[in-house]
């Protein structure tokens, strides 16, 4: 291990989270921001795309988020390039329910066959015989699409018993999607659009917490109005912080149940990243942020 390597190795901030049996680190790294432009195509970067993931795992983070159609395929291949065979701590959560189209486009894809070919998509292109964590996603980008999702979350529970996925988990669901899943099968995480300006979740994230699922939001800046980044870039200005830093602490202590999975292609913003959900965030600004909800 180089001496840069030795910086990166670090307590993380909030611990750990037990998912069903796997201890997720609350910070994590969500690997979309690795494929090229717009999520579509090979990194700028090859090299520093592996330099990151590397310095993940030497970071201590247990928690990496991808998914088949970032690329598509391209994130996974990065992953297994820089990590397989992968350290017994290590725990990759992917999702499926949607495909990238020839412009770059998400179209759904959520009939139990194509769910099913996207579990063995996964596992191909990680090097896996098993998925630790498989998130079924049900909506948008940042909304709930009301609806049963008993057939295609049927599926994924039948691939769990095949032994081809550990845990099961949704993404961009409500609470009658969650509790009508768990009359399938157990979920382990819930993946939705969250941060300090679009609370929509908040009883949710209660709901979640007290059955002990985990609660990974992402866009951390997203979704904001020019008036609700005034008040964040002021709060951030008065921590001497980044706008990044004050968003991902307020999540880390928003509830113990929230992981965080930030992206970035460098290890530079990795560092940052880690170091920013680590701010102690005091009464006076939790206070002021919460005016932005």
């Amino acid at each position: 291990m180089t001496s840069s390597d030795q910086s990166l190795r670090t307590d993380l901030p909030g611990g750990v989270f037990r998912a069903g049996d796997l201890d997720l680190t609350r910070v994590g790294y969500g690997a979309m921001q690795l494929a090229g432009p717009g999520v579509f195509g090979p990194p700028a970067d090859r090299d520093e795309a592996i330099a990151v993931l590397r310095a993940v795992v030497e970071a201590g983070i247990t928690h990496i988020d991808t998914a088949e159609f970032y690329g598509p395929h391209i994130t996974n291949e990065l992953i297994r390039e820089a990590l397989h065979p992968y350290p017994d701590d290590l725990h990759i959560v992917t999702k499926v329910g949607a495909e990238r189209d020839a412009e770059g486009n998400w179209p759904h894809a959520r009939e139990p066959q194509q769910l099913r070919d996207q579990v063995h998509q996964n596992l191909r292109s990680l090097g896996l015989e098993a998925l630790d964590v498989v998130n079924l996603r049900v909506g948008g980008f940042q909304r709930p699409e009301p609806g049963s999702l008993a057939e295609q979350f049927g599926a994924l529970a039948d691939l769990q018993r095949e032994g081809l996925i550990r845990h099961l988990g949704l993404s961009t669901v409500d609470a009658a999607q969650l509790a009508e899943a768990q009359s399938i099968a157990p979920v382990v995480t819930v993946q939705n659009f969250y941060n300090i300006a679009n609370r929509e979740d908040d009883a949710l994230i209660e709901l979640t917490a007290s059955q002990g699922i985990a609660y990974v939001p992402y866009f951390p800046l997203g979704g904001f109005s020019p008036l609700q980044s005034d008040v964040l870039a002021s709060v951030a200005q008065r921590l001497s912080a980044t706008p990044l830093a004050v968003a991902l602490a307020w999540l880390l202590q928003r509830s113990p149940n929230i992981l965080l999975i930030p992206g970035t292609s460098s290890v530079a913003h990795l560092r940052d990243n880690i170091a920013g959900a680590g701010l102690a965030l005091p009464q006076d600004a939790i206070a002021e942020l919460d005016t932005i909800g």
